[in-house]
Parts: structure tokens; sequence; C-alpha cells
């Protein structure tokens, strides 16, 4: 399985952008896909989830200004970000676990960089 992520760029805050993936190959009956990100000198963190059940999970950083979607029959996920702050520059990264398998799928990163 490979994840492929596209949207990342340059924004200024109080703006928007839309992260998408597509993962070709299948991920497993149960999964779940989403996004983390790593800002420069910081640790890898959670940004959002959604499971093929459409449940989903957001780190409290982003709540009300993010919302993660995805079409499990193309294997896509989506992020769309609003009301941008400068911390959340970072490289997001997708993301896709396969339950049954036990198994992590990780995507190489696009930059989203918000100006201030």
């Amino acid at each position: 399985v490979q994840l492929q992520a596209s949207g990342g760029g340059l924004v200024q805050a109080g703006g928007s952008l839309r992260l998408s993936c597509a993962a070709s190959g299948s991920i497993g009956s149960g999964n779940a896909m989403g996004w983390y990100r790593q800002a420069p000198g910081k640790q890898r963190e959670l940004v959002a989830t959604i499971s093929t059940g459409g449940r989903t999970n957001y780190a409290d950083s982003v709540k009300g200004r993010f919302t993660i979607s995805r079409d499990s029959a193309k294997n896509t996920v989506a992020l769309q970000m609003s009301s941008l702050k400068p911390e959340d520059t970072a490289i997001y990264y997708c993301y896709a676990r396969d339950f049954v398998a036990v198994r992590d799928y990780w995507g190489r990163g696009t930059l989203v960089t918000v100006s201030s």
C-alpha cells in the first residue's frame, strides 16, 4: 500500500487549505485513515483520523477548524483546514492503519506553511 498526499502549500493566517491522500492497494476491511504532522523541532503528532465506520478523532488544537472526511470506496481521505494559524505550520503525513493485519502505512508528507 502506498499513500500519496497532495494539497500542501503556503497560506496566510486565517486562510484555508485542503489536503488529499489516495491509497493504492487494499488497506483492509477494518482500518482508519488520517493525518499526522511534524513541526520543526517537534515530535510527530496526531491531527485527525477517521475509521471505516466514520468515527473521527481530532487533536484538541484543531477541533472546530479542521474537518476530516473519506471515501472508502476510493481509498481516499481529505483534510479541510480552515482558520489556519502559524502554529499549524508543519509537514503533514497521510496515515493508514490496517486493524486486522496490525500494520501502519505512511505517506511521504506534504508541507503546509502558514504565514502570520
